[in-house]
């Protein structure tokens, strides 16, 4: 069943994700990287602007901005325009982290889907984002 292929793929690529991670020496989980490279190209952005940006739930979104904050890798603060909001940005560490790991994760998606032609990954990515529908990110 798709379900479960689709599951399968998951935990390869997680294995393959923290297995790099961890050699190079980052506590960092797929979440982590995905919130921080798009702020690297969404600087300013609120919470609930990048949980819709990640796919992620918006309720808890804040214990992944929580533990980005605590390492260092970025500022939240209350947006000026909204005083319930809280805006984020990347500090110098958490830019320097995506600059480093950014390559290595583009890297890693070959071994993921290592038993794919090239033609075959592009059909997988395409069929992925059709199921996925218009609205996803």
């Amino acid at each position: 069943m798709a379900g479960h292929l689709i599951r399968r793929l998951h935990q390869r690529s997680t294995q393959v994700f923290l297995r790099e991670a961890q050699r190079a020496g980052l506590e960092l989980t797929q979440v982590q990287f995905a919130a921080l490279e798009t702020l690297s190209r969404n600087e300013g952005i609120d919470q609930a602007q990048l949980a819709a940006l990640i796919a992620y739930d918006r309720a808890t979104i804040g214990g992944v901005v929580e533990r980005l904050e605590r390492k260092a890798l970025l500022r939240r603060e209350v947006s000026p325009r909204d005083r319930r909001a809280r805006v984020l940005t990347l500090t110098p560490e958490g830019r320097a982290l995506i600059e480093r790991f950014l390559p290595v994760v583009a890297g890693l998606q070959d071994e993921i889907l290592s038993e794919l032609t090239p033609e075959e990954r592009r059909q997988l990515h395409a069929l992925m984002g059709k199921a996925l529908g218009p609205d996803a990110p």
